[in-house]
């Protein structure tokens, strides 16, 4: 069958498009032979692996949580900084579990977001909550792209000042969470009018700051009360412990510097996660896809700013409800399947750097 398929001319293709070349997104018309050979050739790859999940989550946790105890206790800057990197690391591997958690059938993975949450989620101030319900939306046909998504802005064709503000926020995202938890949540139970605001605009993952986010409804609901008030008591219990001497300011300051390092390797990730070239316009899924981008070849560096399966991002915008651990299978299947002429292998590219160097390269020209 997949054979079959690659031998298939596709007529309804886009043109071969330079790495390095603006794509004219907007009327690009889908490529319906990817289209099916993405549905038909991973049909068998969607159930997710609890003993996957699991011990990648839980062996992610512990050897972030160890790493931050050996940075506090570390007799040596050198060793300090050494063991926070591997803090930094492991930590963002463990909290990429959310995006998981977004796209993933509960009921197939029993009690996995309960235990990320209290495990990752509450500790590093990102519960599930705060990106279920928003990550969804990004996915939407209709919305990606748009002033509707809240996980888009057309960074290559704003300012190039823009590049270095979207990375001092994920500095300043601890403090702003410990806020949003410790002072906003607990002000906002008892005044309405807050809560509204606390809601609409401090509940989300988001890098879109026109987006609204609605009130939840449903399990979401349930969900949301319980997870923000575990973080809001985890919060509060950390400052009232900083404020009594309890914990050391010294530690404390490490902490939150490795969550802060978890949230700007993050938002590097998330520069290259698209090529941002959407002026606003609804798009087809072919056109969503090739905005989006795969790095996949293999690399020990690969493996650590894009793991979880995010290296294949491009590939995760065909396929959202694909678990993490298949799409390496399911991007070899499709590399083989489709011909060069396929939509599928423009959204390949081969390094970081290069994705940096393009992005950075187009705020220069839209000065």
């Amino acid at each position: 069958m997949t054979k079959s398929l690659a031998l298939k001319v596709h007529d309804d293709a886009p043109a071969a498009t330079p790495a390095s070349a603006r794509i004219k997104l907007s009327g690009v018309p889908d490529d319906r032979a990817m289209l099916r050979a993405a549905a038909e050739l991973t049909r068998d790859l969607h159930a997710p692996n609890p003993r996957i999940y699991w011990t990648d989550m839980l062996l992610s946790a512990g050897i972030g949580y160890a790493a931050l105890a050996a940075t506090i206790l570390a007799p040596s800057a050198l060793l300090a900084v050494l063991a926070g990197a591997v803090a930094v690391l492991a930590l963002y591997r463990a909290s990429l579990f959310i995006h998981e958690l977004t796209h993933v059938k509960h009921a197939l993975l029993p009690n996995f977001r309960l235990g990320w949450n209290l495990l990752v989620g509450i500790p590093i101030l990102v519960p599930s909550f705060t990106y279920e319900g928003v990550h969804n939306l990004h996915h939407a046909r209709t919305r990606y792209g748009t002033v509707e998504d809240p996980e888009y802005l057309p960074l290559a064709l704003m300012k190039p000042w823009t590049l270095p503000v979207f990375l001092l926020a994920a500095v300043l995202m601890p403090v702003a969470m410990l806020v949003r938890f410790a002072v906003l949540a607990p002000l906002s139970a008892v005044l309405p009018k807050l809560r509204r605001v606390v809601v609409a605009k401090y509940s989300g993952l988001k890098i879109n700051p026109a987006f609204e986010r609605r009130a939840p409804e449903g399990e979401l609901r349930s969900q949301w009360f319980w997870q923000e008030l575990g973080a809001s008591v985890f919060s509060i219990a950390l400052l009232a412990l900083v404020a009594t001497g309890v914990i050391p300011l010294r530690d404390f300051g490490i902490y939150l510097a490795v969550i802060a390092g978890v949230a700007v390797i993050n938002q590097v990730r998330t520069l290259v996660a698209h090529l941002w070239e959407n002026d606003g316009e609804p798009l087809t899924v072919t056109a969503q896809y090739l905005d989006s981008v795969n790095v996949p070849t293999p690399g020990f560096f690969a493996y650590l700013w894009a793991p979880i399966g995010l290296r294949y991002h491009a590939l995760h915008h065909l396929l959202p409800s694909l678990p993490y651990h298949a799409l390496n299978e399911a991007h070899r299947r499709l590399s083989d399947a489709l011909e060069e002429a396929s939509a599928y292998h423009k959204a390949n590219y081969p390094t970081l750097r290069g994705l940096m160097h393009r992005l950075a390269a187009s705020t220069m020209g839209a000065r």
